[in-house]
């Protein structure tokens, strides 16, 4: 990924909470020396430092024959985006761009055989999500045979994160005036993503 130093996030606790709060991520190999690319839910495991993504791909999908080779994989992580119009500027001369935010996690898949580590991941996915929820469904509540029926149909495999690249373009380049107006646009804009663009450049203007 292209990162200008001006838009490089390197603090691992920033970069760690966009991955836990899309939750969602496009793991990118190659299956017959083309690109492959497996969208899936992704969760963080492990102690500060030696964090490692949790997930799961359905059985039938290839993707998983691929860890096999021991070749390091992509994780892309898209956070909030959206379209910045020159009118929010407080310049004159200036042109349409995208503010957004990505995180790129690179690191060797490995395969999870133990039933219950695999059952555990799980379920830390479901309680997660459905913490929010008025009435949460929870896996234990199923048949066991059920269970271990749906386990069956997946493989379970872990990620230990190698490093991390994070993109934060945020009109970081231009003018305070400028991203003020940014800012004020994005707050007043219907889409959530919107919203969260100018949640984190007003933060930064805060802690600049």
């Amino acid at each position: 990924m292209y990162v200008p130093e001006n838009f490089a996030e390197t603090d691992r606790e920033t970069q760690l909470a966009v991955i836990r709060e899309t939750g969602w991520g496009y793991l990118v190999g190659v299956i017959d020396d083309l690109p492959y690319v497996t969208h899936l839910p992704f969760m963080v495991d492990g102690a500060a430092g030696r964090e490692k993504l949790v997930a799961h791909v359905s059985r039938l999908n290839p993707h998983w024959n691929s860890f096999a080779e021991g070749r390091e994989q992509l994780v892309v992580f898209p956070g909030p985006h959206g379209y910045v119009s020159p009118s929010w500027y407080k310049a004159k001369k200036a042109v349409p761009t995208w503010n957004y935010v990505a995180v790129h996690v690179y690191g060797t898949p490995r395969i999870v055989d133990d039933p219950e580590a695999c059952y555990a991941a799980q379920k830390n996915l479901v309680d997660f999500h459905e913490s929010g929820l008025e009435q949460p469904w929870r896996m234990e509540d199923m048949p066991e045979s059920y269970i271990d029926g749906m386990l069956r149909g997946i493989v379970g495999f872990e990620i230990p994160i190698a490093r991390i690249e994070a993109k934060f373009k945020l009109n970081q380049n231009r003018k305070p005036e400028d991203r003020k107006g940014v800012i004020a646009a994005f707050a007043a804009g219907e889409r959530e993503d919107s919203r969260r663009l100018a949640e984190l450049m007003a933060a930064r203007e805060t802690a600049d």
